[in-house]
């Protein structure tokens, strides 16, 4: 019998004051079996940070060719590609012929940063692409606010995003390793 996926709803109450985005989103996630609640709650703020009335979640790990969340634009193309991970080179490669902005959050620790040194070059050619790092400390903490049903206050001024439940606060603040030029 195969496993299923574990739901959590998620309220968020966004502040962009960066991008000056101010709203509310009621989000549904499904939590693959092979997936940890630190990706899961790397998703939620990812979409966060990015938030935007079109950006969508997508079958992420159930799907070889779709990122972990995408804003499409009304004709269905493709705006912006969000992957999470450390993707090989060919992934990230179709990923840029196929969004004129692909975004990567990478948060594997140390595995992250063999990946980056081994990869780190072959990617200098993509344009549209940019790659940030995530701490694993700041993983660990997002896991903390992880509940099935979740409210969460965002806040982000100054490239760093506060998420809050109400009661315990965690500061996100991404490495930027290569930026989109």
């Amino acid at each position: 019998m195969a496993l299923k996926a574990t739901i959590h709803k998620a309220e968020l109450s966004i502040s962009d004051m960066d991008r000056g985005y101010y709203a509310s989103h009621s989000l549904t996630l499904a939590q693959h079996p092979s997936e940890t609640i630190e990706r899961l709650m790397l998703r939620l703020a990812v979409f966060a940070l990015n938030a935007d009335e079109r950006l969508s979640f997508t079958r992420d790990i159930c799907a070889d060719d779709e990122p972990a969340l995408w804003r499409k634009n009304y004709g269905d193309e493709v705006e912006l590609w969000i992957d999470l991970g450390e993707p090989d080179e060919r992934r990230l490669r179709q990923a840029c012929g196929r969004s004129p902005e692909v975004r990567l959050y990478s948060y594997g620790g140390r595995a992250a940063d063999v990946w980056w040194s081994g990869i780190q070059g072959k990617l200098s050619r993509l344009n549209n692409l940019s790659i940030f790092s995530i701490a694993p400390a700041t993983l660990a903490e997002l896991a903390a606010l992880n509940q099935r049903s979740m409210q969460l206050q965002v806040t982000i001024q100054d490239g760093q995003m506060w998420l809050s439940d109400g009661t315990t606060t965690v500061l996100l603040e991404a490495t930027v390793l290569k930026a989109a030029q």
